[in-house]
């Protein structure tokens, strides 16, 4: 596998770690040693994907700061490029293997934060540079650079440098994004490899992006990227007003209330003790979130 990705010019892959804790592993039945990632690890660099990202998740079952440092300490060991660390996201009403943990075993929210900061504060005494809300880079990488010119991008995938308006999804259920808005293809395995062997595209549904969309979705790129955004040129160049942006959440009004935002004339910014708040803040501009936003993540 690696030789093949090498040889289609693959130049970054990213392994899913996770956690080294065995008890964690074996408890959402995915066991994969610290040997075995050293070894794809090396297998990648040899053969020339030079780029090495690593995931990590908290919020685990059985999962504690203990082993949250453990897992970063043993990884970098590795010295990835670039990590991505994530909180676990538990809807087993979505996805039926879940409903094999028993939800006793879950940390609670206040012990997810806590793994989080833990995580954050081990990887950038490690030297890594914290890009955003769940990233972390080398000093030197295209990343890090990037978080620091303020060109740093976002896409539903995570932080990224590319500055091209199309993401292509393949395989099941991968989501893709075009100019006109977004396609996913077959959730189902099965299906999806029935309708690429019939030579047939696999996708199954898509959005198509409006205006309002468009306004929106750069605003809210901006602060999950800077932490903070200057509504007017945004406004600007979708051909409306920031007032009209800041009216239309009472959510945002609420933040700003609580300090959690800070605005300055058509500027918003978020101080360093709300930054862990941002994916709220972000979600008070996205105008399709409702009552289901919570089958999907936390904010926290």
């Amino acid at each position: 596998m690696i030789g093949a990705l090498a040889y289609g010019g693959v130049n970054r892959a990213s392994l899913g770690v996770q956690s080294f804790d065995p008890v964690v592993q074996r408890a959402i039945n995915r066991v994969q040693s610290f040997d075995q990632t050293a070894a794809a690890t090396r297998g990648l660099r040899q053969a020339g994907v030079a780029g090495i990202n690593f995931d990590l998740i908290y919020g685990l079952p059985h999962q504690t700061i203990a082993s949250c440092l453990d897992t970063v300490r043993r990884c970098v060991e590795l010295r990835p490029d670039r990590f991505s660390v994530f909180g676990y996201a538990h809807v087993p009403t979505f996805k039926k293997h879940q409903r094999k943990i028993d939800e006793a075993w879950l940390p609670d929210s206040l012990e997810r934060h806590d793994q989080s900061h833990a995580i954050a504060d081990a990887l950038r005494d490690a030297g890594y540079l914290q890009i955003g809300l769940d990233h972390f880079a080398l000093p030197d990488d295209e990343m890090a650079v990037a978080f620091r010119e303020g060109t740093l991008r976002r896409n539903f995938q995570g932080y990224t440098t590319d500055n091209s308006n199309i993401l292509l999804g393949f395989g099941a259920s991968a989501i893709g994004r075009l100019p006109q808005g977004y396609v996913q293809n077959e959730v189902s395995t099965r299906a999806y490899s029935e309708a690429i062997a019939a030579g047939r595209l696999a996708t199954v549904r898509g959005y198509a992006l409006t205006g309002d969309d468009r306004l929106r979705a750069e605003i809210i790129e901006r602060i999950m990227c800077d932490f903070e955004v200057d509504l007017a040129p945004i406004c600007a160049r979708h051909g409306s007003v920031p007032e009209a942006m800041l009216k239309s959440s009472p959510r945002l009004q609420n933040l700003i209330s609580d300090g959690v935002v800070e605005l300055h004339g058509a500027s918003l910014a978020l101080p360093d003790s709300s930054r862990f708040l941002v994916r709220s803040v972000a979600a008070a501009f996205d105008a399709h979130l409702d009552g289901s936003q919570q089958r999907h993540s936390r904010a926290v």
